[in-house]
């Protein structure tokens, strides 16, 4: 493949099998993914890395616990040079957590749960943006709870800011489950691992999972410059709803219907009426249409520099 084109993707599904927080879209979604990678956005298969909570392991397939999933996308990260594209897909539980930056203590910050809950938070992906190389792109497509902001410090498109949206409501259906582990059941299940007894998630995790933990627990705020304002760079967030929604996975009663993920089925959706180029804009605004067709109360948003609203989704060829 010509040197600075290559396209790259990481895709993680997390079902939390026989938990108390078992989804059942999100492999699915990502596997849909894959396939929609290959077929019409010209991805090689020897390019993408899945990884799936799947009993069994999925074959060769690691699994996506924090560390895991660090590694993979840091992989991708380090092989990028100028004129790529990596993709990021996950579908799974995210959550809200206290925020550690200075004179915010009653702000809360995004973040991802892996099927050992070792969190991925807006930090570690604002480093990851930070790592790519200048004229390559970055795309996060996450299918999950408050995943609005996940990039920290990604300047906001489309989202609660810049359209006026509904307020946020939880309605679900027998078939519908949030994909939201809330914070305090996150701190229950990390007290319960570590036998610590303090409220600070950020001494569970780091007595749990120490250089694997999130660098939002690893680094001293005065390590961070919290205060900087959104940059330009080559990081795109498409996500599932609002910093203050829920994502619903959806668990159809038909039989023989798959189980999906409500944001990634409308992003699929949307793909297959428009075979044309789609700017990143387009593909928010027509998942938003697709998911109030539903009645499913999620507004997906967009995260990126002004540069990237209208760009092609993916950079399709």
């Amino acid at each position: 493949m010509e040197q600075g084109k290559k396209r790259m993707g990481v895709l993680v599904g997390c079902n939390y099998p026989k938990t108390r927080y078992e989804l059942h879209g999100c492999i699915n979604d990502v596997l849909a993914m894959r396939d929609t990678l290959v077929t019409r956005f010209g991805f090689e298969p020897s390019h993408i890395e899945v990884l799936t909570d799947e009993p069994g392991g999925g074959g060769s397939w690691a699994m996506p616990t924090g560390a895991n999933i660090k590694t993979a996308l840091d992989r991708m990260v380090d092989q990028a040079v100028s004129g790529d594209v990596l993709f990021f897909h996950y579908s799974g539980h995210g959550t809200r957590i206290p925020s550690v930056k200075p004179f915010h203590p009653l702000s809360q910050d995004e973040a991802i749960v892996p099927c050992d809950f070792n969190l991925i938070t807006d930090i570690d992906f604002r480093q990851m943006v930070d790592r790519i190389p200048k004229g390559a792109s970055f795309i996060i497509l996450s299918d999950s709870c408050h995943s609005g902001g996940l990039i920290d410090k990604e300047k906001e498109q489309i989202g609660p800011s810049s359209l006026h949206s509904t307020a946020a409501t939880t309605t679900t259906s027998p078939s519908q489950k949030p994909k939201m582990i809330p914070f305090e059941a996150v701190q229950q299940h990390l007290s319960s691992l570590t036998n610590i007894n303090t409220s600070d998630i950020g001494t569970h995790l780091l007595a749990r999972f120490g250089g694997d933990a999130s660098l939002k627990f690893r680094l001293p705020p005065t390590a961070k410059d919290w205060f900087e304002l959104p940059r330009t760079d080559s990081g795109i967030l498409l996500s599932g709803c609002q910093t203050n929604e829920t994502s619903a996975d959806v668990n159809p009663t038909v039989i023989g219907e798959k189980a999906y993920g409500a944001f990634s089925n409308a992003v699929q959706t949307v793909l297959k009426e428009h075979w044309g180029k789609l700017s990143n804009k387009e593909v928010v605004m027509l998942a938003r249409k697709a998911l109030q067709a539903q009645h499913l109360e999620q507004h997906p948003c967009l995260y990126c520099s002004d540069e990237n609203v209208d760009a092609a989704f993916l950079l399709q060829p």
